[in-house]
C-alpha cells in the first residue's frame, strides 16, 4: 500500500493486478473519494450538537457516486463497505432502507413518540456509524418530504453515507410531485457529500447482457429459472437472499403509484397481466422506462382479437421502453412474430415485433439508459 493509498485504494488496486478488473480512470477517482471517506470516518468535530451538550461528534462525509449502468459503482460499494475497518455498518438496497424508516416512523407515532423523526435518525446512529445504499432513487413524495430532515440528522450525528444512483443528485425526484420540498436534500448531497461521476466509456454489464437469451418461450418451468436466472446475474442477486428481494411504489403521476413486486439494482420484474392486462396509459409507462434501465417482464401471452385491448397497451409500453434505452427480458408463450397475428392493430404490431427485434441487438445493448428519452 502506497502513503497516499487507503484501504478501498489497496483493495481495487489488487484486483487490477490480479487481472480481474481493469484500469478505469473514473473509477480510480472514486475510489480516491472512498479513500477519503474511510480517513474522515475516523475524525471528530465540534458541531451544532457539540456545542449545544459539549461534546465531540464525529465528522459528517459522504460519497455519492453516479452514472449509467454498469460503470462498477455497486462494485465499488461493496470494495468500501467490505475493506473499510469499522464495526457499526450496513448495506441495503435503497429502497427497502426507506421502506424501514416509514415503518419506524409509524411505531414511534403510534407509541406518540414527539418529534418522531429525529428519533428515528437517532436510533439509526446507534446501529451504524457507516450506511452504504445501492441505486438512491426516489420515487413517491412520502419519501421525498422526510429525507432533508432525515439525512441532515443521520450526518450531524456522525453517520457516514455512501451511496449510488444512476442520477446526478440535481435530477433525483425530477419533475415529482412537491418537489420543491426535496431541493434541501439536493442541497446537503451536494454541500456535504462528494458527488464522484462514473461515466466512462466502458459499460461493464453489457458483455453479460450481449450472452444473455433476451426472449424466453414458451412459457414453464425452464423459461422461469432462465429468467430468475437473468435477474441474479444482473443484480449479483444470491439465490439465499430469495426472500429479501425488495418491491417497491413507483409513483406515476397523478398521486397514482404502481407495485413493483421485484426492484433491485435498476432492475425491475413486472407481470404482462400487472402492466398490460389494467387499464394503463404513457404516464405509467414513461415512469417505468425512467426508473429501470432494465425490466424483466414475465407471462406475455398470445392474444387474439379478443384481447385488442392488452395488445395495443403492449404496444405503448414497448415503445416507451425502446425509446428511453430500457433492456427487455421476456418470459413469453410465443416468438414476438406470433404474438398478435390478427385483430384491431396486428398491422401496428408489426412495428412493435421489429423493434422487439431490434432490442436484442448488439447496437441497442451498447447505448445507454436514458432516463429523459431519446431526444435527451
Amino acid at each position: 500500500m502506497t502513503s497516499a493509498e487507503g484501504p478501498v485504494g489497496h483493495a481495487y488496486r489488487a484486483l487490477v493486478e490480479a487481472g480481474e478488473l481493469r484500469a478505469d480512470a473514473d473509477q480510480a477517482r472514486a475510489v480516491a473519494a472512498l479513500d477519503k471517506f474511510a480517513a474522515d470516518l475516523g475524525k471528530t468535530r465540534r458541531g451544532f450538537l457539540s456545542r449545544m451538550f459539549g461534546r465531540e461528534t464525529p465528522a459528517p462525509c459522504g460519497v455519492y457516486m453516479w452514472g449509467g449502468v454498469g460503470r462498477g459503482k455497486s462494485m465499488l460499494m461493496d470494495l468500501a463497505f467490505e475493506s473499510i475497518a469499522i464495526e457499526r455498518k450496513k448495506r441495503s438496497h435503497f429502497a427497502p432502507f426507506m421502506l424501514g424508516v416509514h415503518q419506524r416512523l409509524r411505531r414511534k407515532r403510534e407509541a406518540g413518540v414527539e418529534d418522531a423523526l429525529i428519533r428515528v435518525a437517532e436510533d439509526i446512529a446507534e446501529e451504524a456509524r457507516f450506511l452504504a445504499f445501492d441505486e438512491m432513487m426516489v420515487t413517491n413524495s412520502a419519501d421525498a418530504m422526510i429525507m432533508s430532515r432525515l439525512f441532515t440528522a443521520l450526518i450531524e450525528r456522525g453517520v457516514g453515507v455512501v451511496t449510488t444512483s444512476n442520477r446526478p443528485p440535481s435530477d433525483l425526484y425530477k419533475d415529482g410531485l412537491n418537489r420543491e420540498l426535496f431541493l434541501p436534500f439536493i442541497e446537503l448531497i451536494e454541500r456535504q457529500m462528494r458527488v464522484v461521476p462514473l461515466n466512462g466509456p466502458t459499460d461493464y454489464r453489457i458483455g453479460r447482457m450481449k450472452g444473455m437469451r433476451l426472449w424466453h418461450a414458451p412459457l414453464g418451468d425452464a423459461t422461469t429459472k432462465a429468467v430468475q436466472a437473468a435477474f441474479r446475474e444482473l443484480t449479483g442477486h444470491d439465490d439465499a437472499e430469495a426472500q429479501n428481494v425488495p418491491s417497491m411504489d413507483l409513483d406515476v403521476g397523478g398521486g397514482r403509484s404502481l407495485h413493483v413486486p421485484k426492484a433491485l439494482g435498476g432492475v425491475g420484474v413486472f407481470s404482462f397481466k400487472r402492466l398490460c392486462g389494467e387499464p394503463r396509459g404513457s404516464a405509467d409507462y414513461l415512469a417505468i422506462a425512467r426508473a429501470f434501465h432494465t425490466v424483466i417482464l414475465v407471462g406475455v401471452p398470445v392474444m387474439g382479437p379478443e384481447m385488442r385491448n392488452e395488445a395495443a397497451r403492449f404496444v405503448q409500453l414497448i415503445d416507451a421502453l425502446y425509446e428511453h434505452g430500457v433492456k427487455l427480458i421476456a418470459a413469453a408463450a410465443a416468438a414476438p412474430e406470433v404474438l398478435y397475428p390478427a385483430g384491431d392493430g396486428s398491422f401496428e404490431f408489426e412495428r412493435t415485433v421489429s423493434r422487439l427485434e431490434e432490442m436484442r441487438s448488439a447496437d441497442y445493448l451498447e447505448e445507454g439508459h436514458r432516463p429523459e428519452g431519446r431526444e435527451a
